[in-house]
């Protein structure tokens, strides 16, 4: 998969295995039994987290959670997406609304300030810090990506071993 033309910060991609799901589904139990510290596994009907070991996990470290969907009778369609640790996307999804709470609020007082003919710039100076914010949250998680992008390859790695086991 290449990383460095995505704009997205959480990647993915689908893959489509001539077996049926319970034979797909069972792959990634035996390896959760048989090689646990390769990468740890989570299963939960058709759905199945693989996450970096905790002796090699880092704040950067990304997870690659797969959604194994029926498409015929020995056809299985596999949707993954790679993101980072939950924790930290949900950290950067508040500092994002925070922001847009932000903007919007000195958005509306600067129009309401502009109907009564009192000066803007403060107001229009904060937006365009905003704006600037946001733009960092972007870089700072492309960054972030990027530091973990070995190990995002890693776990695409596992994944494809499981499928041909």
């Amino acid at each position: 998969m290449d990383t460095k033309n995505e704009i997205r910060l959480r990647l993915r991609f689908y893959e489509d295995v001539q077996e049926n799901i319970d034979t797909v589904r069972q792959k990634f139990e035996n390896y959760k039994i048989n090689f646990s510290e390769d990468c740890s596994l989570k299963t939960k009907h058709n759905h199945i987290w693989m996450n970096i070991p905790d002796s090699k996990r880092e704040y950067w470290s990304p997870h690659l959670h797969l959604e194994l969907e029926p498409k015929d009778n020995n056809e299985t369609h596999i949707r993954g997406l790679f993101g980072p640790d939950p924790t930290l996307w949900t950290f950067f999804m508040f500092l994002h609304f925070i922001v847009a709470g932000v903007f919007v609020m000195f958005s509306a007082i600067a129009y309401s300030n502009y109907v009564l003919k009192i000066p803007t710039t403060m107001n229009l100076v904060v937006m365009l810090l905003m704006v600037f914010v946001w733009l960092l949250l972007y870089f700072i998680g492309k960054q972030i990506r990027l530091k973990g992008n070995e190990q995002m390859n890693e776990l695409e790695s596992i994944f494809f071993k499981i499928l041909k086991s």
